[in-house]
């Protein structure tokens, strides 16, 4: 009996896969190669660095009044789980293959190529509208901050949405610019701007925690869980998946109504996967990508579920504002100085989540073309920096662009289902790859395998469910655009066919 090469061509040649063995000896190419200069710390600082943005800030307040009341904590408790599944995953993934690309990365060397090309193609998406959503957001932020020293930026650069006619958001593009020259600049030099930046922005957050607390008033727990108050309706492809399939119709409060808000609150632990794309720039990725990880997704659990019992002690969940509940509930216990406290932690801490989104999105990009997939051009580091520095000044330049153009608020739940979609494939590949590779070395085994990857592959389905028709039509669009991508021209550029085609008897 003869055991098939796992190189060799199969149906057709799209679940190739490459071997782990192959993909670290890519990261050894010259000219292809990028620079080991991460710790453990830097991955942390990352990951909270990406994670802590406006969620903290704004859905804290917007899920308690619409969703769970004061059980959102439970809600957050509830979407750090279901992240912790992922993590698991990624943990052991991210430790055994340390290279650039992530989820993609990884599928590749489990599912075969066409799912790491769809992968890749998600996360591209995920990541570009994610850096542009939150340079719109930050722009937002320091506009406030301008207009209350008496600074006003003229409609026509403050955006589509502030403008009668033609509108660029000149600050949105501008901060986009700025980060790309700063990660082409190099890894190490971005890992010690974003330390700088995630202290500021902690600390900020540590403030409102410690100075919140001394305004709770315990009568605004009571109900901590709100009665069932009837069901989220929607129209159309408004209306979320699960119910347009199914017909089931999510509360609002009540137990269900947690779990409701949990798909919401969800957003706000998007990034944590980012971490896992700068595996093949960490010294020591074996130790090291687990720890990253794992504690940025345990330290930002903890402050998101802090900040949301503050905030509802402090302000009935009935009285919450929406747009700026946790600055609003300073105003309303007589404390303005510290809603200017939480603007400026806002703004601040933006910049590290456009900064990390976009050093994901270049990763995915650039492991993508230095496999073929994508033009080679793309995938040679600076001589000097080890940078991939021409996928990032290109991917860079488009993001600022659609930042600076478009309003894309109503684009933010791609990111969502984005993300989710890529816990699903890496969860999957981790069942795969132990059965397909048992002989590998794993310095972090994810625990109870099948069991956790198979409980996180549900938690990410379930949430995808509770997302709109129309998100999942618009998803949809983007892998119909992937695939012609790759059937034009990645599939027959790939450098796995050429080792494929020598294969052949």
């Amino acid at each position: 009996m003869t055991t098939q090469d796992p190189n060799r061509r199969s149906a057709g040649g799209f679940f190739r896969t490459k071997t782990i063995e192959q993909s670290i000896q890519d990261t050894e190419e010259p000219d292809h190669a990028l620079s080991r200069s991460l710790s453990a710390l830097d991955l942390t600082v990352f990951g909270v660095g990406v994670i802590i943005g406006t969620g903290i800030f704004v859905l804290t307040g917007a899920v308690a009044k619409e969703n769970a009341g004061p059980a959102t904590a439970l809600a957050f408790v509830a979407a750090g789980v279901v992240c912790a599944l992922a993590a698991l995953c990624y943990a052991e993934f991210a430790s055994t293959v340390p290279v650039a690309g992530s989820a993609y990365t990884f599928s590749y060397a489990s599912l075969g190529e066409l799912p790491a090309w769809i992968i890749g193609w998600d996360l591209m998406l995920e990541m570009a509208l994610g850096t542009a959503v939150v340079a719109v957001g930050w722009s937002g932020y320091v506009r406030a901050l301008m207009e209350n020293i008496g600074w006003h930026m003229p409609d026509a650069l403050s955006g589509p949405d502030a403008a009668d006619g033609f509108g660029f958001d000149l600050l949105a593009f501008l901060l986009v610019l700025a980060l790309t020259a700063i990660l082409v600049l190099g890894m190490k030099l971005s890992a010690r701007i974003t330390a700088l930046v995630v202290a500021t922005k902690v600390t900020v957050v540590l403030i409102v925690i410690i100075a919140g607390s001394f305004f709770i008033d315990g009568a605004n727990y009571d109900p901590f869980i709100p009665e069932a108050q009837g069901t989220i309706a929607g129209a159309g492809l408004d209306s979320p998946l699960i119910q347009l399939m199914f017909g089931y119709e999510p509360t609002t409060f009540g137990v269900q109504g947690i779990f409701t808000a949990a798909a919401v609150v969800f957003f706000a632990f998007i990034g944590f996967d980012v971490v896992a794309t700068a595996a093949e720039e960490t010294r020591n990725p074996q130790r090291d990508m687990p720890r990253g990880i794992l504690g940025s997704l345990l330290i930002c659990t903890v402050l998101y579920v802090a900040v949301s019992i503050v905030v509802t002690g402090m302000q009935k969940y009935t009285e919450l504002s929406v747009d700026a509940p946790l600055a609003d509930a300073f105003k309303e216990t007589g404390h303005p100085f510290y809603a200017g406290v939480i603007s400026f932690g806002a703004a601040v801490g933006l910049t590290t989540v456009c900064m990390i989104l976009l050093l994901g999105q270049t990763r995915v990009f650039f492991a993508m073309s230095r496999d073929g997939l994508l033009p080679r051009f793309f995938s040679r580091t600076h001589p000097h920096y080890a940078t991939p520095y021409r996928s990032t000044v290109l991917l860079g330049v488009l993001v600022a662009i659609i930042a600076g153009f478009t309003s894309i608020s109503e684009l933010a739940a791609l990111v969502n289902i984005g993300t989710l979609f890529a816990f699903v494939v890496v969860a999957i590949g981790v069942i795969i790859l132990r059965r397909t590779r048992p002989d590998l070395h794993r310095s972090f085994r994810t625990p109870w395998v099948p069991l956790v990857p198979i409980a996180s592959v549900a938690a990410s389905l379930w949430l995808m469910l509770n997302l709109s028709g129309e998100t999942w039509l618009r998803f949809g669009i983007w892998m119909v655009l992937g695939f012609a991508i790759y059937f034009l021209y990645g599939r027959s550029h790939s450098r796995m066919s050429a080792t494929t085609d020598r294969l052949e008897p």
